[in-house]
């Protein structure tokens, strides 16, 4: 089982906008911010589903080639909601909300860009 995970932003307020927004949908909110004495005074944000953070965005240069991220979603009502927000909240299109067959018979996610390329996912495994 995956603990956390995270990625490099560029621009750590576009990037918390971003993922503030796009995440709330999926009950994501900033639970942790490392004190900038600790980082090398680089922004450390960690977001979660409380009681924990399981998703770390740092400042710093973005992995290449981009990273895939994928957050589950517990309705496909919530796939949707995230894929709006994160739209809103300045995201790129890369597959918008729907059932995705050639992955498995229930399989339901809409991808999107974050401000840095990042191919952000959300994804619900349960049928309608």
């Amino acid at each position: 089982m995956i603990d956390h995970t995270g990625l490099n932003v560029s621009n750590p307020q576009k990037s918390r906008h971003f993922y503030e927004k796009a995440l709330a949908p999926l009950g994501y909110k900033v639970m942790v911010e490392i004190p900038k004495e600790y980082t090398d005074g680089k922004v450390v944000l960690g977001y979660g589903v409380p009681p924990k953070p399981d998703f770390w965005m740092a400042e710093g240069s973005p992995q290449k080639p981009h990273i895939h991220i994928s957050f589950r979603a517990d309705t496909r009502k919530q796939v949707d909601e995230f894929y709006k927000a994160a739209m809103e909240a300045g995201g790129k299109d890369n597959g918008a909300p729907g059932p995705r067959p050639h992955y498995h018979e229930n399989y339901y996610g809409a991808f999107v860009f974050d401000p840095d390329g990042h191919n952000i996912e959300a994804v619900c495994h349960d049928p309608q």
